[in-house]
């Protein structure tokens, strides 16, 4: 019976194949959906008919208002079969659903949760690989990537996708340690298979010591004293020799950040901004982060001189230099949704909602941010008096949260003030436990509970 099944795959992966091959999409699809289904383990037939699904969908596709609400139906299905534990099901039934849009972040995350739920983390990478090839290079995805191989233990794989991260978002220190540790582990793995058996194998892997030892002051968390000097001067050569050089000033303002001398990090980012000669998000970004952590450092100060009044001026300096500016790059860079969400939670801050939603509504299209964007879009509504548009925005967070972390017990806990709030007293104290189960101490929890069990038992007496 394998063996019937493996020739069947195998027949439909020929048939689907030479029908991609010659531009019949649609036919490609149906052929190698049968494969799929006969062989569903078999990565390469998988990454075939996520070719096939998207090059059909770019010809033919449409995502109008009802196709988007079969796909919020599906995506529902999908989500009911993981949780009942029906994961080849439901990867099944995310195939269906890519084959009708491949490139919809809300759907490339039911097929990612249901082939995680399956174990398949090689089968999840493709579905974010493949939207991401398509996708002018979106960060979010590709970093979707790299966490799949990681999770595969397939560290080149991995490391190439950390590469092209880092190259993205340049000043994200957060990317470059993940890239050190699978270059690391990627090299181990590459060096230990190409010096097994071999006479002077290991100690070819260690030739070259003095380069070693500048590669590894060069890849150090944190560079300081004599380290960070030398490295100082190294990159001020390199940039003089080489003006255009990125790479380089954006190292050396790291050095600067990681010693804390942040004046003189946002010396050279400016001076990198004005020699590169266009829009750098990832500049700008490192630029903006880096002037804040000089507001902090100063209002430190002024607070360890007992100077308060001064650092409480500077605090609100600060706080309308990251307003402004976050406006000013949204201006700049429109598409940026994680920059959409980060200013929809500063325009909540300040409490003016309309336009908080507008850009938290754009920021659920981002998988890193959409669940936070939930949040804040119900703490809009709900300010706003809008009780039954917040509630939909938290159950939908919470349904899409599998454990209890720092989100879901505000997201709870707001449920429960809700219900609290409508009336609903048995409802709003289920809430409150499921948050207390996890965490005692969150807010002012203790509190509420002991009220609402003293009114519901009033309620009963009465």
């Amino acid at each position: 019976m394998a063996v019937d099944l493996a020739q069947k795959a195998q027949n439909f992966t020929n048939r689907g194949r030479q029908a991609l091959e010659t531009g019949r999409y649609e036919l490609a699809v149906d052929m190698l959906m049968e494969a799929v289904a006969a062989a569903p383990d078999v990565l390469e037939t998988r990454k075939l008919l996520r070719a096939a699904q998207i090059a059909n969908f770019r010809k033919n596709g449409k995502a109008g208002f009802g196709a988007k609400l079969g796909y919020m139906m599906a995506r529902q299905k999908i989500a009911a079969l993981v949780k009942k534990g029906k994961a080849a099901e439901a990867m099944a039934e995310a195939e269906k659903l890519l084959s009708q849009n491949p490139l919809d972040a809300d759907n490339i995350e039911a097929a990612v949760k249901a082939a995680e739920a399956a174990g398949k983390a090689d089968h999840a990478a493709i579905s974010v690989e493949a939207a991401y090839e398509c996708s002018n290079k979106d960060p979010a995805l590709l970093e979707r990537v790299a966490t799949y191989y990681t999770m595969a233990n397939r560290w080149d794989k991995a490391r190439d996708a950390y590469q092209k991260l880092a190259a993205l978002k340049p000043g994200d220190q957060r990317i470059l340690q993940l890239l050190k540790n699978t270059e690391a582990r990627a090299t181990m793995n590459a060096g230990w298979e190409q010096s097994v058996g071999k006479k002077g194998g290991f100690q070819n892997l260690i030739a070259n010591k003095e380069q070693a030892a500048k590669l590894d002051a060069a890849n150090k968390a944190v560079v300081t004293g004599d380290d960070a000097e030398a490295l100082i001067q190294e990159k001020l050569k390199q940039i003089e020799a080489e003006p255009k050089n990125m790479n380089a000033r954006r190292a050396l303002a790291r050095i600067y950040i990681q010693g804390k001398r942040y004046y003189e990090a946002i010396d050279v980012l400016q001076q990198a901004i004005a020699a590169s000669g266009t829009m750098d998000p990832e500049l700008d970004r490192m630029l903006s982060q880096t002037k804040v952590q000089y507001y902090d450092q100063q209002i430190e100060a002024l607070r360890a001189e007992g100077r308060e009044e001064e650092a409480v001026n500077l605090e609100g300096e600060k706080n309308q230099f990251v307003f402004d500016d976050l406006a000013q790059r949204v201006e700049r860079y429109p598409n940026d949704l994680h920059l959409r969400f980060e200013l929809g939670k500063q325009y909540y801050t300040y409490g003016y909602y309309d336009e908080a939603l507008t850009h938290l509504q754009l920021a659920q299209k981002s998988p890193k941010d959409r669940l936070w964007a939930l949040y804040y879009l119900a703490m809009c509504f709900l300010a706003q008096g809008q009780a039954d548009m917040g509630v939909m925005q938290l159950e939908t967070a919470r349904d899409a949260i599998p454990t209890m972390d720092e989100l879901k017990k505000n997201v709870v806990y707001q449920l429960g003030l809700c219900a609290e709030s409508a009336g609903d007293l048995e409802k709003a104290y289920q809430y409150y436990k499921d948050v207390y189960s996890s965490d005692v101490g969150f807010q002012d929890l203790s509190e509420r509970m002991l009220a609402v069990s003293q009114a519901l038992k009033q309620k009963q007496q009465g």
